[in-house]
């Protein structure tokens, strides 16, 4: 058996992109120099280091369990900490010897019922009255090469676009969901002695502008593009110094921003693709931006601020502070009033450009809070009568609802086993989907809490959507999959 010191650090730069640190990642994979290698990442399949540790751990409790001549010994399981400590893997084996042998076979069927039970708590997730959606409903779209990191639906009709490790992004016609879906592969290359060349680096986010009509997708390779929904690319936008991080559209479709590991925020002229305006104000890297209006937006960086910005101004016209550790998303309410963010601090707050210091610092996280999302209602939306709501998808395997005005929580929802990487308010408000590294799509109704649906896919979950009609979802995974929910009765 041997192992290279590259085919570790690409296992740890792996486990650090599943994990959801993407700028740790970054970090970690230039300082190895993971591009240099020779690894096709393509084949290596997802939790491939929790694979190969729980293995070893499983190896080191038989080492300590298993005497001489085969018989199994009793023994209390084996932390990943004791495991690596000598000292304590010889006591343990001491004090194995002395408990009386039992049959293997008693031991192997007890360890197997175990590992079946855990396996149907996860895979039945027929729970609160929640319906399983069957697979007559559900559509599997395979060709990305790699994790798939974001997805989102054509606002204008059921096109859904994929973003992946494998250096592309597609585009699905979901149309006639009953027929095999088309796939546009948008390849994302970079000019390499005088010859275009896969760019080999992640596309990191992605968006629709408002009718439709153009994708703009963010990458690792420092470049952001604007493409047809026929798949034609229209512009490449070079400015940033490193991976972009996060990538929208203004509201009117003029303008796209973008945030990068180079810690600036850049406005793009849409219809030149040229640099309208780059913004330096955070001093580490920027890892989300959100519009508040068309030429207005707010920043947040690993350096714990939020920068809120204006176009043709030399200055933040905002600046909070209050977060502890690097604030991973924000999102303007509907109006553009409030300013909801969330941090690896496990706190949620909620920011007023009335006044410097939060309006609510939300305490009910256990773990770092990975995103937000309001939902499509209240004062100025198509659903007026419905009270503002804030959802919180955390490490922590939970997803929170939060009554902003009183900053209150309404509703915990606990069905995830683990991490929750997106959440995603239906076009009414009425439901709420939610994507877990459980495997499980859920699909929750806003007002009582209780699960409505349910999905379990074949890897870890980093994106959901909605459709603009509010009958589909979709997904992306980690183990290159992405598929749909169809919704309709």
């Amino acid at each position: 058996m041997s192992f290279s010191s590259d085919e570790v650090n690409f296992l740890v730069y792996r486990y650090l992109q599943e994990s959801g640190f993407v700028h740790s990642a970054y970090t970690f994979g230039i300082e190895s120099h993971i591009s240099q290698t020779n690894i096709n990442g393509a084949l290596v399949p997802p939790a491939a280091l929790l694979n190969i540790i729980q293995k070893g751990l499983q190896y080191t409790e038989a080492e300590i369990s298993i005497a001489e001549d085969g018989t199994v010994r009793p023994m209390e399981s084996l932390s990943l900490i004791d495991a690596v400590m000598p000292e304590t893997v010889e006591s343990k084996k001491q004090a194995a010897a002395k408990a009386n042998p039992i049959k293997t076979e008693t031991a192997n069927t007890n360890g197997e019922d175990a590992s079946h039970t855990v396996a149907n708590h996860s895979e039945n997730m027929e729970v609160d009255g929640a319906v399983d959606i069957p697979t007559s409903k559900t559509t599997v779209l395979r060709g990305h090469e790699s994790e798939v990191f974001i997805c989102a639906w054509n606002p204008a009709n059921d096109l859904l676009a994929s973003g992946s490790g494998d250096s592309t992004a597609r585009i699905w016609n979901m149309n006639d969901i009953s027929s095999n879906a088309n796939q546009l592969v948008l390849r994302h290359c970079i000019q390499k002695g005088g010859t275009e060349v896969p760019s080999n680096k992640d596309v990191t986010s992605l968006d629709w502008n408002c009718d439709g009509t153009l994708l703009a997708t963010g990458s690792y390779d420092g470049y952001a593009r604007m493409w047809s929904t026929d798949g034609r690319l229209v512009n490449t936008l070079g400015q940033h110094k490193g991976p972009i991080f996060a990538l929208k559209w203004n509201k009117r479709g003029n303008y796209i921003l973008s945030a990068g590991v180079d810690k600036t925020t850049i406005i793009w002229d849409a219809s030149s693709g040229s640099c309208q305006q780059q913004f330096a104000f955070h001093s580490a890297p920027a890892l989300d931006v959100d519009w508040q209006s068309n030429i207005s937006f707010a920043s947040c960086s690993t350096d714990q601020c939020i920068h809120v910005c204006r176009l043709g101004h030399d200055r933040p016209i905002k600046t909070f502070q209050g977060h502890t550790n690097e604030v991973n998303a924000i999102k303007w309410e509907p109006q553009g009033n409030l300013l909801a963010s969330c941090s690896d601090d496990m706190t949620l707050k909620i920011w007023s450009m009335k006044q410097d210091s939060c309006v609510h610092d939300l305490q009910a996280h256990s773990k770092e809070i990975y995103t937000i999302k309001w939902s499509p209602t209240g004062p100025n939306t198509n659903n007026p009568n419905a009270s503002l709501i804030l959802a919180s998808a955390s490490f922590d395997s939970t997803v929170r609802l939060w009554e902003v005005e009183r900053g209150t929580c309404l509703h915990t929802l606990t069905k995830h086993q683990e991490p929750v990487y997106s959440v995603a308010f239906s076009p009414d408000g009425r439901y709420l989907a939610s994507g877990s590294f459980d495997k499980c799509v859920h699909i929750w109704n806003v007002q009582s809490g209780s699960l409505v649906h349910s999905y379990r896919g074949t890897g870890g979950i980093f994106e959901v959507c909605w459709n603009h009609r509010g009958d589909k979802v979709g997904a992306s995974a980690s183990d290159g999959s992405v598929f749909v929910l169809d919704l309709r009765k």
